[in-house]
Formats: structure tokens, C-alpha cells, sequence
């Protein structure tokens, strides 16, 4: 049911996942299990959610072949520097009992530190290594692709950033477009804050007999932006996967898209100055 993208590198990655954070141990191995079970073949990790583990038993339980899965882990801020990388990017494959990654991403540029090029670089030799086989970067702006692309000739397949009604980037998702990298939402759905009252959204909804967190993520595919949205409940998972039986008129995702707010990211984590290590 879920599409593939082909990123440039020519591998392919579910245009729909499914978010871990904040599922760890054997609650969030159920969590994963019954995602899969329901459909989901992405799961979405990071280093600091500390639940690597917990992915690597979620696809040792599946019944579904590994090589059917897209496991996606990040790399933290405190370990950008090259030799800390390389050896950080073993440690998630570690922790997860996996053999390799199908994508790993630099998780926040941390700018004022100055580190994230050589965390590129790292991330390129772990492709040649063949511990990842797609990497990419999570919370970048064009300014610090463009300058990964200067240093080290290589452009990321992926821009994982936060992106929904209230904040939808258009200049970032246009810039990857015109970069052939995949724009991939996180808080596809606004953390499920007041963007889920929206009249305009709710009154569209209601016009293809969908729920608001449906079309919200159909808005986003038809933006040509893959989601990544969590679940915790079996009915949230099957719901989350129904959206392909529907399209937004040009005037419903225009309408949707005019609800972006200047002030609309939900933790002010600007790019440019927010770090996380």
C-alpha cells in the first residue's frame, strides 16, 4: 500500500514510516512489532531517543525479511567530530543487533559548533564501509547543505525537518526538490497540538469523510514530502495508513498550505541556532 521514493543515490525508502521516539523497551518493541504487523515498513530511530535496541528486537521478531525494512537511526551532536562518528554509527549498530542501516542522518547541524562537515564526511565513509546504505541529513537548512555539497561533493538523499500546517517550509521542501533530496516531515501532525482544531482542516476533512490527521498527511505527500507520524495505538497506526484512497483539490492544498504561521514551529528549534547533542 505504502509508495517508494528513489532517492538519487537509487535505493528506495517508504514515503510513509513510522516515528519511534519516546517508544524504548519492551512497551516500545510492541509498539514496533504491531506497526509492522499493520502495514509500516520504516521505522524511524536516533541515537538519543535510546531506543536503537528496541528497533533491532522489533525487526528480529517480524516476520517480515529484513531486507523489507528501512531502519533509519541519527547521529547526536556530541559525537560530530570524525573519529567520534564513524565509531558512534558502529555503536547504533550495536545497540540495534542490526547489520546495517538503510539510512542514517546527521541529526541537527549544531552551528555554532562547526563540527557537521566532518560529521558528513564520516556518514560518507560509513556508506563506503557499507554500515548505511543511504545518508542524509535531519534539521538542515539549504545554507548548510550548500556548504556540505561545496566541501565534500556529495549531497544528502534526505532532509528530515519539522514540517506541518502551521510550519511547511516551503523554501526548504523547494530547495530539496530542486536538489533531488527527500524532503521527510517529523511532527508531520504538530505534535498534535491546536493545528488539529483547524476549521479549514476540519471542514476538508469532513468533505472526503477523513479524519484531520488523515488529510493533514495527505497535504504532505501531495507536497511531495514523505511523513514519518507515531502511534501508540493499533487504531492511530491503521488510520495513519489510510490516506491513499483520496486527493486534495489544488484548492484544498492551497488552502491548507495558507495556514503557515511565521512563529509556527512548536519548540522554536530554529536551525540556525538551536543544538542538541
Amino acid at each position: 500500500m505504502i509508495p517508494n521514493y528513489e532517492l538519487h543515490d537509487g535505493n528506495a525508502i517508504p514515503l510513509l514510516g513510522f516515528g519511534t521516539y519516546k517508544l524504548n523497551g519492551a512497551q516500545g518493541v510492541i509498539s514496533m512489532d504491531a506497526a509492522i504487523n499493520n502495514g509500516y515498513r520504516l521505522l524511524d530511530s536516533a541515537f538519543n531517543y535510546e531506543n536503537e535496541g528496541a528497533v533491532g528486537e522489533a525487526v528480529r521478531r517480524s516476520p517480515v525479511p529484513r531486507e523489507q525494512l528501512f531502519i533509519t537511526s541519527k547521529l547526536p551532536g556530541r559525537h560530530h567530530q570524525y573519529d567520534e562518528a564513524l565509531a558512534t554509527i558502529q555503536e547504533s549498530l550495536y545497540r540495534s543487533g542490526l547489520d546495517y542501516f538503510d539510512l542514517y542522518l546527521i541529526h541537527w547541524p549544531n552551528p555554532k559548533q562547526d563540527h557537521y562537515v566532518e560529521a558528513w564526511q564520516a556518514l560518507i565513509q560509513a556508506q563506503k564501509f557499507g554500515l548505511v546504505k543511504s545518508i542524509g541529513v535531519s534539521n538542515f537548512l539549504p545554507e548548510h547543505i550548500d556548504r556540505l555539497i561545496a566541501e565534500t561533493g556529495v549531497t544528502p538523499a534526505v532532509d528530515q525537518v519539522e514540517l506541518h500546517p502551521y510550519w511547511s517550509q516551503p523554501d526548504v521542501v523547494r530547495y530539496n526538490s530542486d536538489h533531488h533530496i527527500l524532503t521527510q516531515a517529523w511532527s508531520p501532525l504538530g505534535r498534535a497540538n491546536a493545528v488539529l482544531q483547524e476549521p479549514v482542516i476540519q471542514e476538508i476533512a469532513a468533505r472526503h469523510n477523513k479524519s484531520v490527521a488523515q488529510t493533514i498527511l495527505r497535504w504532505e505527500l501531495q507536497l511531495g514530502v514523505g511523513v514519518i507520524p507515531k502511534a501508540n495505538s493499533i487504531h492511530h497506526q491503521l488510520t495513519n495508513l489510510d490516506i491513499f484512497d483520496f486527493e486534495l483539490s489544488t484548492d484544498e492544498m492551497k488552502r491548507i498550505s495558507a495556514l503557515d504561521r511565521p512563529d509556527g514551529m512548536n519548540k522554536n528549534q530554529d536551525p540556525r541556532e538551536y543544538e542538541e547533542f
